[in-house]
């Protein structure tokens, strides 16, 4: 029965992914556009406050070395002292400077520990630049850390749930410097497909040509559109962009199988296509069970000891239902996840199967193992 329901809902899936795979899709969706792009932060902070969870400071020597510049930078001369507190931990501090990013403004940053800290929860982050990759400062963080997990420990025995050395500040940094970046002043721009595809590229070429009345849009390759601002008679570049980026197009997608050897998991696309094939999934077990059996002495006798006869039991188990199955040229994906379900395999097996099947020539998609 629940065999059964599982199938159901995994065809039902496939059903409903076909159903929606060509879809019209928003440009926005579909594209990233040139030179408009987020740049990565990152710093070196302390967290404090935290309740006994901090560096051990004997084998994080680096935290006890920012802690006692930070307190000189305050006034406060601790050097030479036996400074050996566990309510502190070093940090690495993460954000991303979001595209027109003014000075003021808030993002979002991640905390992680770099020490033996054990957790976060409690903590508070000190005020910490963040540089991005030309070593400028374009913000400064400070806050409260939102621990993602806990942990609990007894003498005998410790849980953990989640990750409680990383941690998250919403709107935690301050923007302090801003991109010299002049959008207005742009006379072309390009259109980056996030998926590269010639057919994709055309048609976003064609919807936007068909919109404006003018060709201002040219591809360029599988993941470039060109656009003409000076024909768009646009207002200015960010005008345009307004104008386009919600117009629907029908992208098309490469058929891809991506497997998870991690967790089992597989995604197959809407396009996948298998030709006529025959499966066979078995499952062969050899069972090798030792039970030795102590024999003892005969009553009376003189200098006897037990000893121990091996008992050893060789079982070979062959997996019932184990069935040749025949799949059709060019089925659709509902066709192929139901047809694998029929034969009662694991994700995990089926994985070798999708494996299998592509060498034999006849599973017509890119696999990709992650």
């Amino acid at each position: 029965m629940i065999r059964s329901k599982i199938v159901f809902l995994l065809a039902s899936m496939a059903v409903f992914l076909t159903s929606y795979a060509f879809a019209d899709v928003r440009i926005k969706d579909l594209v990233e556009i040139d030179g408009v792009r987020g740049n990565d932060l990152v710093g070196y902070g302390l967290v404090v406050g935290l309740n006994g969870t901090g560096d051990g400071l004997r084998n994080s020597p680096f935290t006890e070395e920012a802690m006692t510049n930070l307190l000189e930078r305050l006034g406060i001369n601790v050097t030479g002292e036996n400074f050996r507190s566990k309510n502190v931990a070093a940090v690495l501090v993460t954000a991303a400077l979001p595209p027109f990013a003014r000075a003021g403004g808030r993002i979002d940053i991640t905390v992680s520990t770099i020490g033996d800290a054990k957790s976060l929860l409690g903590g508070t982050l000190i005020m910490t630049p963040l540089n991005a990759a030309d070593g400028q400062i374009y913000a400064v963080a400070q806050g409260s850390v939102i621990a993602g997990g806990v942990t609990a420990e007894g003498d005998g025995a410790s849980v953990t749930q989640g990750v409680p050395t990383s941690g998250v500040i919403p709107a935690g940094a301050r923007v302090e410097r801003e991109i010299a970046f002049d959008f207005t002043e742009m006379r072309q721009m390009r259109l980056a497909l996030r998926d590269p595809d010639f057919t994709t590229a055309a048609r976003i070429e064609r919807a936007i040509n068909d919109r404006f009345g003018v060709q201002i849009a040219e591809m360029t390759d599988s993941g470039t559109v060109r656009l003409n601002l000076a024909l768009a008679n646009a207002p200015s570049p960010a005008h345009l962009i307004s104008l386009l980026e919600n117009i629907e197009v029908d992208p098309q997608q490469r058929a891809r199988v991506i497997v998870d050897q991690r967790s089992g998991t597989i995604v197959l696309g809407a396009n996948v296509r298998i030709s006529r094939v025959a499966v066979s999934q078995g499952n062969l077990t050899l069972r090798i069970q030792e039970s030795p059996i102590v024999v003892q002495p005969n009553p009376f006798s003189v200098g006897g000891a037990p000893i121990v006869v091996p008992n050893t039991t060789v079982e070979i188990i062959e997996g019932e239902n184990t069935r040749l199955a025949l799949v059709e040229t060019a089925v659709s994906l509902p066709e192929v996840i139901e047809g694998l379900n029929a034969l009662g395999v694991s994700p995990r097996d089926m994985i070798d199967i999708l494996k299998a099947i592509k060498a034999a020539g006849a599973l017509h998609a890119e696999f990709i193992v992650q």
